[in-house]
């Protein structure tokens, strides 16, 4: 890779770090090429994104940023996947290793936190913004339509009373 090229790279990566809400490390080494092409679109479809680089290389984007912590991990064949969405890239990869053994997770940055394996599966299991967005919604709807069912209660159970004498009427 010739200088001109590795300092782009450089502030390419340094680009995307600064940018990112969380970076999650992980081994690749085994996977097929058709595997890995599967993570990236799986990555993608959530809003991550998944970079293989030279370690050297990104362990210098990685000075300045809030995911720096992670240029300790950055030993052999690693892919760092990133996502402004903190639950986005530990999703995926979390899931993706456990159909495929050779991706191994190593741990993560998520701000400034760092996180370790342990952090990273348990980052991976809180809903995702939707997810909360929905829940949310969901319990500001609910009080509404139980005001709403029991406005309508009184009135129901009075046609009911009233229909009940008027059958009553009729049958005398």
């Amino acid at each position: 890779m010739e200088r001109a090229a590795k300092k782009q790279a450089i502030e390419d990566l340094n680009g995307v770090f600064k940018a990112t809400g969380v970076a999650i490390v992980a081994h690749y080494s085994g996977l097929t090429v058709a595997q890995m092409q599967t993570l990236r679109k799986q990555m993608k479809q959530a809003g991550a994104s998944v970079k293989v680089s030279k370690n050297r290389l990104a362990k210098i984007a990685l000075e300045g940023t809030d995911v720096a912590a992670i240029g300790s991990l950055l030993k052999g064949p690693t892919v760092i996947a990133t996502s402004d969405d903190p639950i986005a890239a530990p999703k995926v990869a979390v899931e993706f290793a456990k159909t495929n053994e050779q991706f191994v997770i190593l741990g993560g940055s998520m701000g400034k936190t760092v996180l370790d394996t342990n952090g990273v599966k348990a980052l991976a299991s809180l809903p995702s913004l939707d997810e909360l967005r929905g829940k949310l919604v969901g319990l500001l709807v609910a009080p509404a339509t139980k005001i709403a069912q029991l406005t309508n209660a009184p009135a129901a159970k009075v046609a009911r009373v009233v229909q009940a004498y008027a059958s009553k009427g009729e049958a005398a």
